[in-house]
């Protein structure tokens, strides 16, 4: 992976606001002027800047030859810590926000072949990359799960694709059969998830018979580190910026870089964004972000430094 640009950082206004579903609502962002938008592809997602100091990252999930909007969905959460429940609440058409991106770290790889599997609101990266291989002429079919038929967002967009669509509402039909749907390894097929944890754990469980590289996942969620994490200082060097700190345990290595005046961009702080993406010039990284392949990660060439640290004491990094 190399580290996303951010091809744009400025602010939109809210030309539509719509409820979806029972919990759920779109935005359409475009730009005060009227002007179009950068180009994305599907997969990609933004960082809504809000004026409530938090930075959140949403999915797109319309269409990606419109250049003149962005839509997101957003699901109101029950233990917000304030983004969505301010979104739900503040946001209006005709709210101005500052939004930066697209960047893509679920990309739509080519393939003959598909199976989506979505749960709540992970079905909105999936949106768009079923329109892109509809139009391709591809195969494909989409497994979507949720609580309730009503909580479900998007319905009615796609059932319009017939029985391609494979909707379980978990009241009425229970969760998906994913030993059915993934039982037998196929080739020339990729799997594309995003949902909750539970459901990205189960599919990744189902897949490990499948070729290397047939699933692609994208989580809302950090993974939970494995075993015990006994932190110890590490020494940073600023390669860019000439100096050299020291991160105690009780500090991230992004939080020690911004304590020396140096700026970064950062959303989730919890490795599953990208946005902190920073170039490694050596040492030896502990990864502990959830958005790395192991490819990636053995090549030690770059980290997510809001969760990431050294395993061997001293690192250098292009900052």
């Amino acid at each position: 992976m190399t580290r996303p640009e951010a091809p744009f950082d400025g602010q939109v206004v809210v030309l539509t606001r719509r409820v979806e579903s029972e919990g759920v609502v779109s935005l359409e962002l475009g730009l005060p002027t009227g002007e179009e938008l950068p180009a994305w592809e599907p997969g990609a997602h933004i960082d809504l800047v809000l004026p409530n100091g938090l930075t959140r990252q949403y999915s797109l999930c319309g269409q990606v030859e419109n250049r003149k909007s962005w839509r997101v969905g957003i699901l109101r959460e029950p233990e917000s810590r304030g983004g969505s429940r301010y979104i739900h609440d503040e946001l209006a058409e005709g709210s101005e926000l500052r939004v930066r991106g697209p960047r893509n770290n679920f990309p739509l790889l080519d393939a003959p072949r598909y199976v989506f599997i979505g749960g709540g609101i992970g079905i909105t990266p999936l949106i768009p990359m079923i329109t892109r291989v509809q139009a391709a002429g591809a195969d494909w079919t989409l497994h979507y799960g949720g609580r309730t038929r009503a909580t479900m967002a998007f319905l009615d967009e796609l059932e319009a694709h017939g029985d391609r669509v494979r909707v379980y509402p978990q009241d009425e039909r229970g969760l998906p059969d994913l030993d059915a749907i993934l039982g037998s390894p196929a080739e020339s097929t990729l799997v594309y998830c995003c949902g909750p944890t539970g459901l990205i754990d189960a599919v990744e469980a189902r897949c490990q018979a499948w070729p290397a590289g047939s699933l692609q996942v994208e989580r809302f969620a950090a993974v939970a580190p494995s075993g015990d994490v006994d932190d110890q200082p590490i020494e940073v060097e600023l390669r860019a910026s000439g100096m050299t700190i020291t991160v105690p345990p009780e500090l991230s290595v992004l939080e020690a870089v911004e304590n020396v005046g140096i700026s970064v961009i950062k959303s989730c702080e919890e490795g599953i964004c990208g946005s902190c993406e920073t170039a490694v010039l050596d040492g030896e990284v502990d990864h502990r972000d959830s958005l790395l392949t192991e490819d990636e990660r053995a090549a030690m060439d770059t980290m997510m430094i809001c969760v990431s640290r050294a395993k061997r004491g001293r690192l250098v990094l292009d900052l």
